[in-house]
Order: C-alpha cells, then sequence, then structure tokens
C-alpha cells in the first residue's frame, strides 16, 4: 500500500482554514510529483487549482490515497465512500475534537510526507448497513461508520419498539430511541447517551437506550456478526426517523421494521506513526485533566 501515485482531496466547505491546509497540502503534494484529484465540491472553494475535478465515487475508483481535511464528519462521508472501494483514507484535523482527523496542521508536511513514505499504521473500521421494511418491501436503505440512530425526529413523543438479535426476542421499549454503534461511534452520540467505549479493534455494536421508560434499561454489547431487528410498534403515534451517523435516511412508520448489519466492506484508515488510540482518548476527552488545575 506504500505506492502512493494519485492522491484525492476532500476538504469540509465553509472554513477559510480548511481552505488554507488544502492549499498548503496541494503545493506539498505538487513539489513532489504526486497526481492529484480534487473532488468536485471541494474545487469549488479551490480557485485555479490546475487539478483534475472528480466525484466522490471517482475519487475512491482513480485514487491509491484520499486525504480529508476537515473534523470526524468530513472523514465520515467520506470514508462511507472510500469503504465501497477500499481506498485508504488519512484525516487532517481542521474540526473540534478529531478522533479520526489526526494530523494536526502545524505538523501537515511532516506527517504526511511521513505516511507518504510509507511509515503509518493501517487500521480497519467496520461500517453498519440500516434497511427499513414495509410490508416487506424495502423503503429505505444507508449505511454508517459511527451509527444508526432511531429517534421520534422534531416530536417530543416516545417511540414503542420491540428488538431482536438474531431472530431472539430481546425485550420491548418505550423511550426516546436507541443508537446502534460500532467502536468508531462509541466516542460519538452512544457517549453522550451513556454508552461504553469500545476500542477500535473490537468486533462488537453497542445497543444504547435514549432516556428509556425504565430505570433497568442499559446498554449491550452484542457481537459485529449479529443482525439486529427492531419492530416500530403498530400503537405508534409518533413516525420514527433512522438517522445514519446523523443524517436522517428515512422517516419510518408504525409496523415497519428495523434492520441493522455489520457492512461487509471495512474502511482502511491511516494513521501517522506512534498513534495511540489511549492517548487521543486521553487528549479529546480530558482524561489528562487533574482536579485543580
Amino acid at each position: 500500500m506504500t505506492n502512493f501515485k494519485t492522491i484525492g482531496l476532500i476538504g469540509r466547505l465553509g472554513s477559510a482554514k480548511v481552505v488554507d491546509t488544502l492549499k498548503r497540502l496541494i503545493r506539498f503534494l505538487d513539489d513532489h510529483g504526486y497526481t492529484l484529484v480534487i473532488e468536485d465540491r471541494t474545487a469549488t472553494v479551490l480557485l485555479d487549482h490546475g487539478h483534475r475535478e472528480a466525484s466522490r465515487q471517482t475519487l475512491g475508483e482513480i485514487c491509491d490515497l484520499v486525504i480529508v481535511v476537515g473534523g470526524d464528519g468530513s472523514l465520515l462521508g467520506a470514508g462511507r465512500a472510500m469503504s465501497r472501494t477500499g481506498t485508504p483514507v488519512l484525516g487532517v484535523n481542521r474540526g473540534r475534537l478529531g478522533f479520526l482527523t489526526d494530523i494536526s496542521p502545524n505538523e501537515l508536511e511532516e506527517r504526511v510526507g511521513e505516511v507518504l513514505a510509507g511509515h503509518y499504521e493501517v487500521e480497519e473500521r467496520f461500517l453498519l448497513d440500516a434497511e427499513v421494511y414495509r410490508d416487506d418491501v424495502l423503503v429505505g436503505a444507508a449505511d454508517a461508520l459511527n451509527d444508526v440512530v432511531m429517534h421520534p425526529g422534531k416530536a417530543v413523543r416516545m417511540i414503542e419498539f420491540e428488538l431482536f438479535i438474531d431472530g431472539h426476542f430481546v425485550y420491548s421499549q418505550r423511550s426516546d430511541g436507541l443508537i446502534i454503534a460500532t467502536p468508531t461511534g462509541s466516542t460519538a452520540y452512544a457517549l453522550s447517551g451513556g454508552g461504553p467505549i469500545m476500542h477500535p479493534k473490537l468486533d462488537a455494536i453497542t445497543l444504547v437506550p435514549m432516556f428509556p421508560h425504565t430505570l433497568s434499561s442499559r446498554p449491550i454489547v452484542v457481537d459485529a456478526a449479529s443482525e439486529i431487528r427492531i419492530h416500530i410498534g403498530e400503537t405508534n403515534e409518533a413516525y420514527p426517523h433512522v438517522s445514519c451517523d446523523g443524517q436522517t435516511k428515512v422517516v419510518s412508520k408504525p409496523d415497519d421494521i428495523l434492520y441493522v448489519r455489520r457492512k461487509p466492506q471495512r474502511l482502511t484508515l491511516l494513521h501517522p506513526h506512534g498513534y495511540n488510540y489511549y492517548e487521543v482518548c486521553r487528549s479529546k476527552l480530558g482524561w489528562s485533566s487533574r482536579l485543580g488545575d
């Protein structure tokens, strides 16, 4: 994987800092003789860049590596697309937390140069497929790197649903919904809901109830190969939304069935040498802070 010749660039729109970092990156890669392809939407903020432009899908098909400049949200979108072609992704952090985009702008040339020279660590992350069926007909599908969330949408109403794992009935629940998260998503929305932090190497999925109407409902961690089935109660007044990585993909109806399964394709993430997941948690979640500091 060290023979990177054609490199795709994706940047978060609406940020002057991202544009500055992209221009620095383009200069650096041009100086070192790489072939660059700029994502067409990203190209709209880069006037006269002089490189080929292509859709995100085409980037995955023709590039040896895709570099994402932005926050974790930018990498989630790019990661979903690149998982379909197996194209590795490298993240430069221009967001807030940066769990996935771990190269800081002040180390841009040095760290990217190391990766392009073959000095990097490879990590694979699995994704989730979500499908909603109505009367045995597929009405919506999407994939997620972080999480699939069933929630009431704008309505402030509880949802009644039944949960099945691998065909086994688990529970009936009244709550604001359910977060189904990968290890990647365990430090995102699921963490706010009281879910556990899962190391990225774990092949597991966590199910985190959102404000359940019982004190005994707790997060459940299951094998990532499990089939998760949610039957939305027929008596619901709410029309639950199904969101993937924070974007609503399907508005379901009472009696619909939501299936969530591990996606066959995985995302390949590259990190500079020295990457340490626990160090990332310490810095991003404030674990290293001491009382009184």
